[in-house]
């Protein structure tokens, strides 16, 4: 189970404090997918940092019973003098895993080539969201934290990117954040819509959406 619980976000503004998530609560058991919708400045970039542990919530909390990715094509995490095979050899050692097995997965699915041999800082984009996207696909995880990932790369690496969540990991629990109504609804059982740092959830994906539309 990942869950969150009466989340609140605030961050120092001038004059005084500015509050992004307001009392949010959700969870996802395994096997569960939830969608998260939005328009920006709703909070689910916020939100997202806190499910993945990357900032603490103000107040509320976040409980993780399963293991979770980290976001899915956000490579904020790793050094910008890294290359992308020391990201493979960081991880191995995290994770306990053999680095050539990280290091092939990640050759093979993200396409990046010479790059990898290159410092992160060097890459585009959409290049830092593929090698995240591949490191991701190496280790094996309970729960997949999702960020748009089917919009990074070209029509080729998204019918790869859908093909790998999707299809071969239809078994793992999702958070996906996005605005495809096609994927959602073919994904999802319940979503989150955000308005203002609220949340509400609902177990009509599709009513979800035509709120979340109607913002």
């Amino acid at each position: 189970m990942i869950g969150a619980y009466n989340l609140v976000k605030e961050y120092p503004v001038q004059g005084g404090m500015r509050r992004v998530l307001d009392n949010v609560s959700f969870e996802v058991g395994p096997g569960e997918k939830i969608a998260v919708l939005g328009h920006n400045g709703a909070g689910k970039s916020t939100l997202v940092r806190l499910i993945a542990g990357i900032e603490p919530p103000t107040s509320g909390k976040v409980t993780r019973s399963m293991s979770l990715s980290w976001p899915i094509a956000l490579s904020g995490g790793f050094g910008g003098s890294m290359t992308g095979h020391d990201c493979a050899r960081f991880l191995s050692r995290i994770y306990n895993r053999p680095v050539d097995e990280i290091r092939d997965t990640v050759e093979t699915f993200s396409d990046l080539g010479k790059y990898l041999k290159m410092p992160i800082k060097t890459y585009s984009s959409g290049m830092r969201a593929r090698l995240s996207f591949g490191l991701s696909l190496a280790i094996d995880f309970d729960c997949y934290l999702i960020d748009e990932v089917i919009a990074v790369g070209d029509q080729r690496f998204q019918r790869r990117s859908f093909d790998e969540l999707f299809v071969k990991r239809k078994n793992r629990a999702m958070i996906i954040v996005g605005h495809t109504l096609d994927i959602i609804a073919d994904q999802c059982k319940s979503a989150l819509v955000l308005k203002n740092g609220r949340g509400r959830v609902f177990d009509d994906v599709k009513f979800a959406f035509d709120i979340y539309a109607s913002l």
